[in-house]
């Protein structure tokens, strides 16, 4: 695969696939989107993307498609960026326009990894940790909110030259690093995900007030207990994410050691204080979460180890509840936990 010539389609038009493919657009790069959205695939096809923020403002102007099957040629390179709940689906209608050799990498949130290399193959599956921030603020309309890096592997540890190739294309949109234990990253987002994602989720705070209650910073000390237990019965090293290494933060359990957990969750609180949960966010639009991708997935797995993962296990049944109208989004969610 050649990187310059390399034909690319993203996948979801949403904040981070449009963010992406705008970038990629203006650096030149033959790009286009499918998004099943028809307020952002008209946006599009009329005035391109409008991006904003850390990365710099303007317009990009690509070729935008209301689905996979409008796709005309086969493409070198997919980037995924729907939800993982849209998994294997999207996966399985990707098949008629990959062509041998082409790698599909994933940019969405949880182990989707394991979904796409379940239908596509583990040779055609890249794993990607978006280490940057965005939202969409109508569509067609995106803004980077925080800089950072992407971190992309092959789920078999080894490099080649399309894992090159992946890392040049994605190097147009942010600093691209190739790592050989992609799963260890790609574990630790999801546990970063399943304690502040969720926990917003439930009791419907910005991070900063909810962190700040003693009753969040010990469910959010007992949900990295659980993945770390089941991290250590599968064999997985997890790794560092930015500053936060979860092996040290577990580490102690004197009074000392509890203090300075409850410390550093009060700091991620405060730095992050305006954060607002994706899962509470599609909750409020009567859409499905991530959940299963989540502290579910760290469910999911303690079950096959054998490893007890209550506080998890708990967490996903409220999720599911409030989806289904049985459970009100309130702080005495976190009381109850």
């Amino acid at each position: 695969m050649d990187a310059q010539s390399a034909k690319i389609l993203v996948v979801g038009g949403g904040a981070i696939g449009g963010i992406t493919a705008g970038f990629l657009a203006e650096a030149g790069r033959d790009v286009a989107l499918v998004d099943k959205s028809k307020s952002i695939i008209d946006r599009v096809r009329a005035e391109g993307l409008r991006i904003s923020g850390a990365g710099g403002n303007f317009r990009a102007r690509l070729p935008a498609y209301a689905g996979i099957e409008e796709v005309p040629d086969k493409v070198d390179v997919v980037l995924l960026a729907t939800k993982a709940t849209s998994l294997p689906g999207v996966a399985e209608a990707l098949k008629p326009v990959l062509r041998e050799g082409s790698r599909v990498v994933s940019l969405q949130n949880g182990l989707c990894e394991e979904a796409i290399a379940s239908v596509l193959g583990p040779d055609t599956t890249v794993g990607c940790v978006v280490g940057w921030g965005a939202t969409m603020l109508a569509p067609g309309e995106l803004e980077m909110t925080s800089t950072g890096d992407f971190v992309i592997g092959r789920l078999d540890g080894w490099t080649d030259a399309s894992l090159e190739a992946v890392r040049d294309i994605l190097s147009s949109v942010r600093p691209t690093v190739i790592t050989p234990n992609i799963m260890g990253h790609l574990y630790a987002k999801l546990v970063i995900n399943s304690c502040i994602t969720t926990l917003g989720a439930v009791s419907g705070l910005y991070l900063g007030r909810m962190l700040a209650a003693k009753k969040a910073r010990v469910v959010f000390i007992g949900i990295i207990r659980e993945a770390m237990a089941v991290a250590g019965a599968a064999g997985l090293r997890v790794e560092r994410l930015a500053r936060l290494d979860f092996s040290s933060f577990l580490r102690g359990d004197g009074w000392l050691g509890n203090l300075k957990r409850h410390l550093l969750i009060r700091l991620i609180g405060f730095k992050y204080r305006r954060l607002k949960s994706s899962s509470l966010q599609s909750l409020e639009r009567g859409e499905r979460t991530e959940i299963d991708f989540f502290n579910g997935c760290i469910a999911r797995k303690g079950r096959e180890l054998g490893v007890p993962t209550p506080v998890n296990d708990r967490l996903t049944a409220m999720v599911k509840e409030i989806e289904a109208g049985t459970r009100k989004i309130t702080p005495a969610n976190l009381a109850e936990l």
